[in-house]
């Protein structure tokens, strides 16, 4: 019986694992097992039946009196709301006329649109679906290679989950207690980084083997004065509503919350710009918005009682003990914790990981001592989020279990298979990890940037 209270937060972390592969949804899944091993810790006196009264008020705590959360259904609207109104698709035919010259310049369109867009769709299923369904068929249609395309956009619609002003990262900021000014300034070089291997690869592959990605024989014909024109509504102004986002938090001009606002209602005013505004438009997205949020909180409710239960249980001890006991040192502690959170990233998406591994790894994460390589504690835990944002993204799209991949497929054309898709995300993930380790053995990459 000792042995069992002994690990039982083991477990029960195990039963969590087995039931995320039950098909019930991920937050009844978290929730249903805290209560379950709470039942279970009560039973064997390992926890006070008063202690379940600090489950609601811990999951209204987490949400209700949180000050960065409430920006989050307004990215995730102005996300919808931007690819509802067909802006996305306009971005896209804007990009290729401005780098009509350049070889496999759509798949380079693709990647600027995953920045621009993915950032606000949030979740990776979504932010790949809808880079997928913008951006896969023009590709397909103009001639590109299904491999080259199908990789293009999987790397474009995880990328811009990563980078500022990225719900993800105010996740991180928030469990790992970083400022969310210093998450987004400490992302935008190591992002930049990736981004310019993947065009570097996409100019190199194209080059060497044109038929891979062909030049469109003909592109609108337009005057100065139009082409001026286009590019201000069509590029101008999305870059400019993100950008707008990103410097007012990070210039501390404004808070999340009212920069998210400010996301908003730029996305409701592109829309009147662009002349695809209706009542029955604004009414869908407003109800998808409705939907992935309460999904998303939904999430963080169940990961509340999940966490609760868990450490009551004393399991972030003894996780911090066996691996303590492991003796790996600072670097082989944070590698045991990225390899954690990149094998989870094949089964589940990044909130569930951030929301149950992080509050666990936490004590551990920071007690790290890496010697005078950090000016303080905040400097190295916003590198060390860097490197879970990073490594996330990377299981995302790693072959075969990459969690984005089948989200692509299943956007994708009957001509595209699995194979098709693992054959384009292949060469990305190789690129994604020559990043992930310049940045690991060089922090300045990602420190230099003021905050």
């Amino acid at each position: 019986m000792e042995t069992l209270e002994i690990y039982l937060p083991l477990i029960m972390a195990a039963a969590l694992g087995l039931l995320l592969f039950s098909g019930y949804p991920v937050a009844l899944v978290l929730s249903g097992v805290g209560i379950g091993f709470a039942m279970i810790g009560i039973s064997l006196d390992l926890m006070s039946l008063m202690e379940m009264y600090n489950i609601p008020a811990r999951a209204y705590g987490m949400i209700g009196e949180n000050l960065i959360y409430p920006a989050v259904p307004m990215l995730i609207f102005m996300g919808i709301l931007l690819e509802r109104s067909q802006i996305a698709r306009e971005l896209l035919g804007c990009l290729q006329v401005i780098m009509r010259r350049a070889p496999a310049n759509l798949a380079i369109a693709t990647a600027v649109i995953g920045l621009i867009l993915a950032p606000a769709a949030g979740l990776v299923g979504a932010s790949v679906a809808t880079i997928g369904l913008i951006a896969l068929p023009t590709m397909l249609q103009r001639g590109y290679r299904p491999s080259f395309a199908s990789g293009t956009v999987a790397s474009a619609g995880t990328l811009g989950i990563i980078f500022p002003p990225a719900i993800m990262l105010f996740f991180l900021a928030d469990l790992l207690g970083i400022r969310i000014a210093v998450m987004f300034t400490v992302t935008i070089v190591p992002v930049g980084i990736i981004f310019s291997l993947m065009l570097a690869y996409f100019l190199i592959r194209a080059f060497v083997e044109p038929s891979i990605a062909p030049k469109a024989e003909s592109l609108p014909r337009m005057t100065s004065a139009q082409l001026v024109l286009y590019i201000l509504r069509s590029f101008a102004f999305p870059t400019a509503l993100i950008v707008m986002i990103l410097g007012s938090i990070i210039t501390g001009i404004a808070t999340p919350t009212q920069s998210g606002a400010v996301g908003a209602a730029g996305a409701v005013l592109l829309t009147v710009l662009n002349r695809s505004i209706s009542l029955s438009m604004l009414a869908d997205a407003l109800r998808q918005t409705v939907k992935m949020t309460g999904m998303v909180f939904f999430v963080v409710i169940g990961a509340s009682v999940f966490s609760y239960t868990f450490r009551s249980l004393g399991g972030d001890k003894l996780i911090f003990d066996l691996m303590e006991a492991a003796g790996l040192g600072a670097w082989g502690m944070l590698f045991l914790v990225l390899g954690i959170i990149f094998v989870l990233g094949f089964i589940i998406d990044w909130i569930e990981i951030a929301l149950i591994t992080l509050p666990i790894f936490l004590p551990i994460l920071s007690g790290l001592d890496f010697g005078d390589a950090f000016g303080s504690r905040e400097q190295m835990m916003a590198w060390i989020a860097v490197l879970i944002a990073i490594n996330l993204q990377t299981s995302f799209l790693t072959p075969p279990f990459g969690f984005a991949l089948f989200f692509l497929k299943g956007v994708s054309p009957p001509q595209i298979n699995l194979s098709d898709i693992y054959k384009g995300a292949a060469p990305i993930v190789g690129l994604q990890l020559i990043a992930l380790a310049m940045i690991i053995i060089i922090p300045n990459l990602a420190l230099w940037l003021p905050y």
